[in-house]
């Protein structure tokens, strides 16, 4: 198994930076488990009765119980977690001082929860002025949609890619990718990380408003500026892109993206007539004739090769983009994916270990991982961080623990 690197604290980007994290379930949490991956201190606030909604997602690490899934693990690898009941003003004040003692804060609450809260950006900055503050969610902190709940589903579903990817299907069907969430984690992080740099060189801190909605959208490479000028939606089939049976296996090949893919295929399916077809002369013909195009390919490939393999060896000679439809386990069993060290092993208390995803890239030719695992239980830093950041003496720690203002274990 590959165990997380030994990167120390003082050689990534972000050492020294304090992220105050309330987020949960995935845009939020994967925006922070970035940010700590790159050295940041990230404390992640937690509900003392149940947590995030992810500790009770499939699939448990922990036998018998119900709050250590994989998601979590994954997506809040490497932060500190803190119980806090934000409903209690002894709470809020907790919290408060913690944003004092931060550099991010990071919300992804429906528009208009941290207000009643008590700590929406205006609450923050008076206790820290150059906070660089940042809120993710589903469509944004304005417009007439900004209260509609979101999750991935919902915002692929109202931001045209559910309809774009329904294709020849009956009907849309739900997607197994959280990319609205992802994208959303994605940019958050870069405009943090831009307002950082801001902040040393002004002084002045940021509110930033993320949108997952947007994030999608923005994704979309084809249709959205076609449509935005006047020209068409361009679905699912994607012209150009095929996907075939051949032997028991899928693969796919694809013929658009750089202007010599469609004369290289040509040359290895040894048909130049097709180069002279009314149908497929230019990309624009070979796109509305798609289909047609299509069934010849699928027709080559079974003519000519019995496996996908055989097909891959050929077609990656010939270099034709292409690749085998693999099944997640062959994914994480793959040579290439080890050799990157992209799943790391982290230490678990009760388990033994856990397997987690690296961030996706190298910063100075190593692997970035998580330094430590997932808080096992909500609140299981609370002390650690009252008393080390916080400098609470532990009468002050109890009378918390006692209100219930704060939580963790023992």
């Amino acid at each position: 198994m590959q165990q997380a690197n030994d990167s120390t604290q003082s050689s990534l980007p972000l050492s020294g930076i304090v992220v105050l994290d309330l987020t949960r379930v995935l845009a939020g949490p994967y925006c922070t488990r970035q940010l700590s991956d790159l050295g940041a201190t990230v404390i992640k606030v937690e509900r003392p009765e149940g947590g995030d909604d992810t500790r009770n997602a499939p699939y448990q690490i922990e036998p018998g119980r119900s709050d250590q899934s994989s998601y979590f693990a994954r997506v809040n690898a490497g932060k500190q977690g803190v119980g806090i009941d934000l409903a209690s003003p002894e709470g809020r004040a907790v919290l408060l001082d913690l944003a004092r003692r931060a550099d991010v804060f990071i919300e992804n609450f429906a528009p208009g929860v941290v207000s009643k809260l008590g700590c929406d950006v205006t609450a923050v900055r008076r206790v820290k002025p150059d906070i660089v503050y940042c809120s993710i969610s589903g469509y944004g902190q304005t417009g007439e949609w900004h209260k509609r709940p979101a999750f991935a589903h919902t915002t692929n579903a109202i931001s045209g890619m559910m309809h774009l990817e329904q294709g020849d299907a009956e009907h849309p069907r739900a997607s197994n990718l959280q990319a609205a969430d992802v994208l959303a984690a994605a940019h958050a992080t870069a405009a943090i990380v831009a307002a950082l740099f801001r902040r040393f060189r002004t002084g002045q801190g940021a509110y930033i408003d993320v949108s997952m909605l947007e994030a999608l959208i923005g994704a979309d490479s084809v249709t959205f500026p076609s449509v935005l000028n006047g020209g068409e939606a361009y679905g699912s089939p994607r012209p150009g892109m095929a996907v075939h049976r051949l032997g028991g296996r899928h693969l796919v090949l694809q013929i658009v993206g750089a202007g010599d893919l469609w004369p290289r295929l040509l040359k290895l399916m040894n048909q130049p007539d097709l180069a002279h077809d009314p149908r497929f002369v230019t990309a624009s013909e070979r796109a509305r004739h798609w289909p047609d195009l299509n069934r010849l390919i699928g027709q080559w490939l079974d003519a000519t090769y019995g496996t996908v393999d055989e097909a891959l060896q050929a077609l990656e000679a010939a270099r034709v983009p292409c690749a085998p439809v693999l099944y997640p386990q062959e994914v994480i069993a793959s040579g290439h994916l080890l050799e990157r060290a992209f799943f790391p092993t982290l230490p678990h208390p009760v388990a033994g270990a856990v397997r987690v995803t690296a961030s996706p890239y190298h910063l100075d030719g190593q692997p970035v991982h998580p330094r430590m695992r997932a808080p096992h239980h909500v609140g299981e830093h609370t002390r650690e961080v009252l008393t080390g950041l916080l400098g609470y003496d532990a009468a002050r720690i109890e009378a918390l623990f006692d209100s219930g203002a704060v939580s963790g274990p023992g």
